[in-house]
């Protein structure tokens, strides 16, 4: 996990949003390659494995690619220009990090719930969660979410940690409809929808 990723994360238990507290035990550069993260309100604490942060009870996602997108086709529905921020990749769109970071650099992927082949990268901070996206409301530049995660639990997370204004592209074409995320394009096995309130 980047280190500076610790500042967009959150603890995934129902309560107010506050800054998890870090401990590092190793580093490989700017990477947290072992530690623990501690929540300050539930005080529930969370290991950081092989650079993978364990929010727990998940098992990787195993589901094969739905679509057959390439990352020059996720880069333009995302309509991002310019460095800096984050995008969020769920389940088996994790697979777009590196063909997206050499078409959009300076963009820092987090990972969701990653197939069992990813890698964590400098480029790539990987997590895993049960039921939630472990990171504070409206931190993503954009969403791109695996067919196997389109559910309205999963599409609620991605809307909830999108900036206003972002998008989300799902590798499903029929999706639940969710409050406040306005379908803007659908086709060839993709959905694409942008947040419309704060």
């Amino acid at each position: 996990m980047h280190i500076e990723l610790t500042e967009m994360l959150r603890c995934p238990e129902k309560h107010q949003e506050e800054f998890l507290v870090l401990s590092t035990v190793e580093m490989s550069g700017r990477m947290v390659a072992k530690g623990l993260l501690g929540c300050p309100v539930c005080h529930k604490e969370y290991e950081i494995v092989q650079g993978v942060v364990e929010f727990g009870g998940i098992s990787t996602h195993h589901a094969p690619p739905f679509s057959t997108a390439d990352p020059l086709t996720v880069q333009a529905l995302l309509d991002l220009s310019g460095p800096g921020g984050y995008v969020v990749l769920v389940g088996s769109a994790v697979r777009y990090a590196v063909g997206l970071a050499s078409l959009m650099g300076g963009i820092h992927f987090v990972g969701i719930n990653p197939p069992l082949d990813a890698e964590e990268l400098p480029i790539l901070s990987l997590l895993r969660s049960q039921d939630t996206i472990p990171l504070r409301s409206a931190i993503a530049r954009g969403v791109v979410a695996g067919a196997e995660v389109a559910t309205s639990r999963w599409l609620a997370e991605a809307k909830r940690i999108l900036l206003k204004g972002r998008r989300l592209v799902v590798e499903q074409e029929h999706v639940p409809e969710i409050a406040g995320l306005n379908r803007l394009a659908v086709g060839q096995g993709l959905w694409v929808g942008e947040k419309l309130d704060g």
